[in-house]
């Protein structure tokens, strides 16, 4: 049997060893194409590996397609990546070689290609950024680093309409939630820890007249919470009457980190004491109402405040408060804002809040809007409006406009200097916000959820402008009068005959609303003033028709006028003879 099997079984063992030798994995030599490509950052390109068989005499050359068995490298992985099924990805510009190698039959064979990348997306490639982009992803989608002052980097990848992908890292706009945790390099990516806490990162890439946006989450895991540098009490000083008046204090403290004004009035972070509370006191730990002051005796006391930081140290400033038992003669007993708090949802939104005074004597309530100062502890990102600032007489103060997101703290500051009470000053607060929500598409519905307050969100705040002149022949003592946006009266007075600390209501005068204010002219009577109407179409006139006997009235809604006319500018002439 042994005699028999041997010679067979070295004859089959010839037979086969050719065979074996030809197997897709010994292949003779390899190639890749497409040989040389051009990509634009983000592109891609599919590779393919092609071996050839061909060793032997007695055997054709055939060729197969060896991708996925080939082992893929990048020279310079920086430019263009390539994964194990030959997809090279291109990164930045430069030029790199994409080779591919395996096992042939006379030991490793590889071959290449050359792949050459722009900086800027555009088309081209298998795979090309051609099309516009219709969505934002960034890479990755959640970061965290374990103490402030390191930082990370976001990727923006766009998808196209073709399904193609772009790098878009430079191209788009960056923000974080909130700058007190982490701040972004507005066009780069770059994300740099401040706090402990977590972030959203938002871009915002914007083509066609459209927005899209993409988020991520960054989250810094150690380090303290926010640390204050200072604090400042606003007003800086206050006068009662040591009958029990009150008055209020509000401590601003300043961020070290990112140098922002925060209302820390009630934060438990603050203690509020007075040096001489026999003649005013102050409230301090309650969960509101703190810094409120309360005349008890005649004097002068020092009221403090002081805020503690996580590290122990402490940040404090001081106000004065002076109490006489001399009773004011015009007693504002409290200032009120109406409403406490506004939210807008769009970039450049505005609100208006109302200064309102309660009196101990006639008139007991009065709208003070526009004679109160106004106060914000945000001022480069929710600046309010006075009245008395120019170039604005009609406009109501306590306007708040949002060129940011966030909160703000909004005061109103009633001062009214009296003899034997120097500086009698009320305040109040109120709060004004602008909250950062992403807009966001259901993938299943495909309803909208719209986003307020981001970047691309801008609203168009509109002011009309008023201008008031005379159209007849009087030039001595002709007059007309003007209340603002929430009524205050003779905020405009235009004419000779009005004069007030030596000054004279001018010949021409101008001033700006809201759009949609509706405002009532006046021209009272006038010895010797003959009123021969008003040259404008007024909603409403009275007496109708006009006569030379005063007052005579003019009322128009601005940008809203019943004949249906575009009012964004409005003249008005008075006709005076």
């Amino acid at each position: 049997m042994h005699d028999r099997f041997s010679p067979w079984a070295l004859f089959l063992i010839a037979l086969v060893l050719p065979i074996a030798g030809c197997t897709s994995s010994q292949v003779d030599s390899l190639a890749v194409t497409p040989a040389s490509q051009s990509l634009s950052v983000g592109q891609t390109v599919q590779l393919t590996a092609t071996g050839t068989t061909g060793h032997g005499s007695n055997h054709p050359s055939t060729t197969q397609n060896v991708t996925a068995t080939a082992t893929w490298t990048s020279s310079s992985p920086a430019v263009a990546s390539v994964n194990s099924a030959g997809l090279a990805t291109a990164l930045t510009a430069g030029t790199t070689t994409i080779t591919a190698t395996m096992n042939g039959f006379t030991g490793n064979i590889s071959a290449s290609a050359t792949v050459t990348v722009t900086g800027s997306s555009g088309t081209g490639g298998t795979g090309g950024a051609s099309g516009t982009v219709a969505s934002l992803t960034i890479l990755p989608a959640s970061q965290s680093v374990a103490i402030p002052n390191e930082t990370t980097q976001f990727l923006a990848i766009g998808t196209t309409s073709t399904g193609a992908t772009v790098n878009l890292t430079n191209q788009v706009a960056w923000s974080t939630s909130s700058t007190q945790i982490a701040t972004i390099g507005g066009s780069t990516g770059l994300a740099t820890a401040l706090t402990q806490g977590t972030v959203t990162v938002i871009a915002l890439y914007t083509s066609g007249g459209s927005t899209i946006a993409g988020t991520a989450s960054f989250s810094v895991a150690a380090g303290s919470t926010e640390q204050y540098t200072a604090v400042t009490l606003v007003p800086a000083s206050e006068s009662v009457s040591a009958a029990g008046q009150t008055g209020q204090f509000i401590a601003l403290a300043t961020s070290g980190t990112t140098g922002l004004e925060v209302d820390v009035t009630n934060s438990p972070q603050t203690t509020w004491s007075s040096s001489i509370p026999s003649i005013a006191s102050v409230t301090s730990g309650l969960s509101s109402g703190n810094g409120v002051i309360t005349g008890a005796g005649a004097g002068s006391t020092t009221i403090t405040a002081e805020v503690k930081n996580p590290n122990g140290s402490i940040v404090s400033a001081n106000g004065t408060v002076s109490a006489t038992l001399t009773a004011p003669p015009e007693p504002l007993l409290s200032l009120t804002i109406i409403p406490s708090s506004i939210s807008v949802g769009n970039l450049q939104d505005t609100g208006n809040f109302l200064a309102i005074g309660t009196f101990s004597s006639s008139p007991y309530v009065e709208d003070l809007t526009n004679t109160v100062t106004w106060l914000s502890s945000f001022p480069n990102v929710f600046p309010v409006s006075t009245n008395s600032t120019p170039p604005n007489p009609g406009a109501p103060g306590g306007i708040v406009t949002a060129y940011g997101n966030g909160s703000a703290t909004i005061i109103a500051e009633a001062t009214y200097p009296t003899t034997g009470l120097q500086g009698l000053v009320q305040t109040a607060t109120a709060t004004f916000n602008c909250p950062l929500v992403m807009p966001s598409t259901n993938p299943q519905t495909g309803e909208v959820t719209p986003g307020s307050c981001f970047p691309g969100s801008q609203a168009n705040g509109l002011l009309v402008t008023l201008t008031i002149y005379n159209e007849g022949l009087n030039t001595t003592n002709w007059l007309v009068t003007a209340p603002s946006a929430t009524n205050t009266p003779n905020v405009i007075h235009c004419g000779p005959g009005w004069a007030k600390n030596g000054n004279t209501g001018g010949s021409v005068c101008t001033a700006t609303y809201p759009l949609g204010s509706t405002i009532t002219l006046t021209a009272p009577a006038q010895s010797g003033v003959a009123f021969g109407g008003w040259s404008y179409n007024c909603a409403t006139i009275s007496p109708n028709p006009s006569t030379a006997a005063g007052p005579n009235s003019c009322t128009i809604t601005l940008g809203n006028a019943p004949n249906g006319t575009d009012n964004s500018n409005v003249t008005i002439g008075a006709i005076f003879n």
